[in-house]
């Protein structure tokens, strides 16, 4: 279990660390013109698409790095529970868009987020 709970989170922290660095270098009109996925942009400003980006990369490293290096691993659940509210706000955008098919990849990533929050909270604690 413990280590589907550190495949799973170092995955999730790949991908929010590696997607909220794009948001952070790429402009919005860049980021809006990788794909129908990336409709959601029209709805931002870019400061708010920048602010998500920093959100997500703060987020991904802090599902891994505070367990690995065993300081403030307090901040690992917050991490989790942060990135759990953005998952919830791009189903919501995704809904008021009609985008179900995209949703339900927002919600596979809510999926996995509380799975290692309730490993590392309940009967796996992080261990490095």
């Amino acid at each position: 279990m413990n280590i589907a709970l550190w495949t799973v989170a170092g995955l999730l922290a790949v991908v929010y660390a590696g997607s909220g660095g794009l948001k952070l270098i790429l402009s919005k009109e860049r980021i809006a013109a990788t794909g129908p996925a990336a409709g959601w942009t029209e709805g931002f400003t870019p400061r708010s698409i920048k602010v998500i980006g920093v959100f997500e990369v703060l987020g991904g490293l802090g599902l891994v790095l505070p367990p690995a290096l065993g300081i403030a691993q307090d901040l690992m659940p917050l991490a989790a529970l942060g990135l759990a509210m953005i998952m919830v706000g791009a189903a919501v955008t995704r809904v008021s868009r009609h985008e179900y098919t995209l949703m339900l990849v927002d919600l596979t990533y809510l999926v996995l987020i509380s799975f290692v929050l309730w490993g590392r909270l309940g009967p796996v604690p992080f261990v490095g």
